[in-house]
């Protein structure tokens, strides 16, 4: 039989305490329902006791169906001195109505006597009578051990005893948190394992922090020692230097090691899903993610293009398509003629390596890259080079002209207009935006006006925007390459234009990035895939 690996996602919760993560209810909503479709079953979604809002989310929440998910309340031990059935938190925790709760409680002497500034006794009362009153009311209880391994590094007998009084109150599981980070993997396995002999019968888990770049291996380390529960945020955000990455710990887990995370046939959804949850954090997904990121299966050198392309496995570890990914090969003069090929054949099967227009194609990806063109982090703008270069390229509107006006003094965040006049077939469509600079004025006006005939476009939003000056030397009149990435919460995208004028630059990649949309929308349509 497989080993079931139960998975408790604190995006909500701990993600939130991450620097510059800020969620709504709406978007809390969202999140739940994306994780729901994945197949995580526990969305830990917040703290009732420390937050309104939390305490809306849930009542939102029950309303919700879920298929795969069950949510959990999650909170404190009750305070010092205080009943459990007296103690605010634990009764905001019973409000949230969940089936399931998680409750932290200090495991570290330290932090009993200097932080919560009581009795080892005091604490250890505190943990079994919350475990116990929560379990009485029917509750799931995992038990969060908080600083778990730096309590048992210091004093391993006081760190058991607080799992101890957590299984005499009822708790279902316990959770060994690595707090600080700071545990590397072979302590982790370790001491893991020791829990496991010590409470057999009783489930153990993991949590763990990536203060020293180690909370995925230390959370894979934990499940090979015993630990069946596993917490972390699924794209690794968190306080500090982050949590534990589920997006890289389930595919680690289920496609690499056996175990099962999710349902079998999800996952293929691991990097939608991904996409989809920056794009609610209002985060940029990093491109060197593992399995979801947009490099992780991307390949430059021209001998690694051709070893993929011979035997896929030679270079990469699992198939991209398994974790709903792709493989991308980056255009510069490192490539090589079999990844341009294979580029171009995505579009033309029927061209060969000595076809007229893979020529071209090929002394064309020569030219631009003298001019200061980079393929090989915009792919979109490749596509289409390659659709221009085959016939397989049709504008979607024509531009008549725009124009930017700049001045001082200004409006906060309205320190430039433009207005952007363009044809679409026989149409003419003119349209003025304001915005903070040309260049945001400019894509207002631009998307402004093609949205009219073409609404899908409000779906996308620019992820990221960079400017490089190719030669500085040449001072204010040198060219420069900009890079715009962009997202319709399925898609990111990424296209490039160059000049020595820094709008004109701009506009080229803007073009791009609405012209690549458009295109893909068409191929959805043709698929029967929705947008």
């Amino acid at each position: 039989m497989e080993k079931v690996i139960d998975i408790l996602d604190s995006t909500l919760r701990d993600g939130a305490q991450g620097e510059g993560i800020s969620f709504s209810v709406e978007d809390k909503l969202a999140i739940v329902q994306a994780l729901d479709v994945l197949g995580i079953p526990f969305v830990e979604a917040g703290n009732p006791g420390s937050n309104p809002k939390d305490l809306e989310f849930f009542q939102r929440a029950s309303q919700i169906p879920l298929k795969h998910t069950k949510l959990v309340a999650f909170g404190s031990t009750c305070r010092k001195q205080t009943a459990p059935e007296e103690d605010k938190n634990l009764s905001a925790i019973l409000q949230a109505d969940t089936d399931a709760v998680a409750i932290f409680g200090k495991c570290w002497d330290l932090h009993v006597t200097d932080i919560l500034c009581t009795t080892l006794e005091e604490n250890l009362r505190m943990i079994e009578d919350s475990c116990r009153f929560l379990t009485k009311k029917g509750k799931q209880v995992f038990f969060d051990a908080e600083h778990f391994f730096d309590g048992y590094a210091a004093n391993a007998d006081y760190a058991m005893s607080a799992l101890e009084a957590a299984v005499h109150g009822g708790a279902a599981c316990l959770v060994l948190c690595d707090t600080n980070g700071g545990t590397f993997p072979d302590k982790i396995g370790k001491v893991t394992q020791e829990v496991g002999k010590r409470f057999p019968g009783v489930q153990v888990g993991i949590h763990t922090h990536n203060d020293r770049g180690m909370a995925v291996a230390n959370s894979i380390a934990a499940v090979q020692a015993g630990a069946t529960h596993v917490q972390g945020t699924y794209l690794g955000y968190g306080e500090r230097c982050g949590n534990a990455n589920l997006s890289t710990i389930i595919p680690n887990l289920q496609a690499a090691l056996g175990y099962c995370c999710i349902p079998r046939e999800n996952i293929h959804l691991l990097t939608t899903t991904a996409r989809h949850l920056a794009e609610i954090s209002n985060i940029v997904l990093p491109k060197g993610s593992p399995y979801v990121g947009a490099s992780a299966f991307a390949h430059k050198a021209g001998m690694h293009a051709d070893g993929v392309l011979k035997v896929s496995h030679s270079f990469e570890h699992i198939d991209p398509q398994a974790v709903g990914n792709e493989r991308r090969f980056l255009m510069s003069e490192m490539s090589g003629r079999t990844a341009v090929l294979k580029k171009i054949r995505a579009i033309r099967p029927e061209l060969t390596r000595e076809s007229p227009e893979t020529l071209k194609i090929l002394q064309s990806l020569k030219e631009m890259e003298q001019l200061g063109y980079q393929f090989e982090g915009a792919d979109s703008s490749f596509e289409l080079l390659i659709r221009k270069h085959t016939g397989a390229y049709h504008p979607f509107f024509t531009l008549i002209h725009y124009r930017i006006l700049t001045g001082r003094p200004s409006e906060e965040g309205c320190s430039a207009s433009a207005t952007v006049k363009l044809k679409v077939d026989d149409r003419v469509q003119l349209m003025a935006a304001e915005g903070n600079g040309p260049i945001n004025a400019l894509d207002k006006a631009l998307r402004a006006a093609l949205e009219v005939f073409y609404p899908s476009l409000s779906r996308v939003r620019l992820t990221d925007y960079k400017v490089r000056v190719m030669d500085s030397k040449s001072a204010t009149g040198a060219v420069v390459r900009v890079l715009l990435s962009s997202s319709d919460g399925r898609r990111e995208w990424t296209t490039v234009g160059v000049s020595s004028d820094v709008v004109e630059a701009s506009w080229i990649a803007l073009v791009d990035s609405i012209e690549y949309k458009l295109i893909k929308d068409a191929e959805d349509i043709f698929k029967g895939v929705g947008g």
